[in-house]
């Protein structure tokens, strides 16, 4: 088990999505929706676990929740979502894929390619860039119990299904799907407060991009992210922290 360099990713997107989480509520309960039409029941069913879970973290009330839980289920009127996935480039040849929840294909499909052709991307086929990633459950520690050093809170992980992990300034694990609630209540039950945990589309290699591409890409990247019927964007890049700090500055 060792740190690799997968986070520039996942902490650029939280990082944008906590800024606006009050605007998040509408895709949350979308998430929730579809995840509990396969099985109501988050202790059953992960995706709807992890869903639930960054509705409480956006401290969506607790009625918002089981009122999206029972529209999935049946018991009161809903639209019918259904999850679409998309595979382009962006600037510098980075892979990007994202995911949709949509009542309309046609619609999310022409917004989503405009998007692409506007902001210097392609949008691709289908399984063109696909392979590049892998889900995986992904823990996030921020900071770590006075009684316990960061060798204990690996073992901790470890013991409970984590598999790999990453250093940036608190500890980030990466597990099996299946192993995600087993990692985040094992830590819990330690003592050890989990900041989020959730399932995600990790790269599984990074492309360098600097300078005016970096700012390119992530104005496109933010502007999928931004689309309402758009839950999820990855993207395979590595901006160096100092090109970041100076976008997110302008």
């Amino acid at each position: 088990m060792a740190g690799h360099s997968k986070w520039a990713n996942i902490k650029y997107r939280k990082e944008r999505q906590d800024k606006k989480r009050s605007s998040m509520f509408a895709k949350l309960i979308r998430e929730i929706m579809v995840a509990a039409r396969e099985d109501p029941d988050p202790a059953t069913n992960a995706t709807l676990a992890s869903a639930i879970e960054r509705a409480r973290a956006a401290n969506m009330p607790k009625d918002n929740i089981e009122r999206a839980v029972k529209r999935a289920s049946g018991e009161a009127d809903g639209a019918r979502f259904e999850e679409v996935n998309y595979e382009g480039y962006g600037p510098g040849g980075v892979a990007i894929l994202l995911r949709a929840l949509t009542d309309n294909r046609n619609r999310t499909a022409a917004a989503v390619r405009h998007i692409f052709d506007t902001r210097g991307g392609s949008l691709g086929t289908e399984g063109c860039v696909a392979w590049q990633f892998d889900r995986r459950g992904v823990v996030h520690v921020e900071t770590l119990p006075e009684d316990m050093g960061q060798e204990d809170v690996v073992l901790t992980s470890i013991e409970h299904g984590a598999e790999d992990f990453e250093e940036n300034g608190g500890l980030t694990f990466y597990t099996q799907p299946t192993d995600l609630a087993r990692v985040r209540d094992g830590l819990r039950e330690a003592g050890i407060d989990v900041a989020w945990a959730e399932l995600r589309w990790v790269p599984r290699a990074t492309v360098r991009v600097d300078g005016r591409e970096a700012e390119r890409l992530l104005g496109l990247v933010d502007e999928l992210d931004e689309h309402d019927d758009v839950q999820e964007v990855v993207a395979n890049f590595d901006i160096p922290d100092e090109v970041l700090a100076k976008i997110e500055g302008n």
